[in-house]
């Protein structure tokens, strides 16, 4: 699982998780929710809150990477 590989909305969509859902997930861990819509965010840094359904959006994405490749 590559840490360098950006995760986006579109990720969390594929990985089956709610839009309003993870908003609130954000607030909980003091991200920035409209930055992570507008830019994404690193793997590594959704991994480092130790949460399964991140852990569970950055597989898709790292799939996703993969698939490009």
């Amino acid at each position: 699982m590559s840490k360098d590989v950006t995760v986006t909305i579109a990720h969390v969509r594929a990985a089956g998780l709610c839009v309003h859902g993870t908003r609130t997930w954000f607030a909980r861990q003091g991200l920035d929710f409209r930055d992570f819509l507008a830019r994404g965010l690193p793997a590594s840094v959704l991994l480092a809150t130790g949460d399964a359904m991140a852990q569970r959006v950055v597989e898709v994405a790292c799939r996703d990477a993969e698939e490009l490749r």
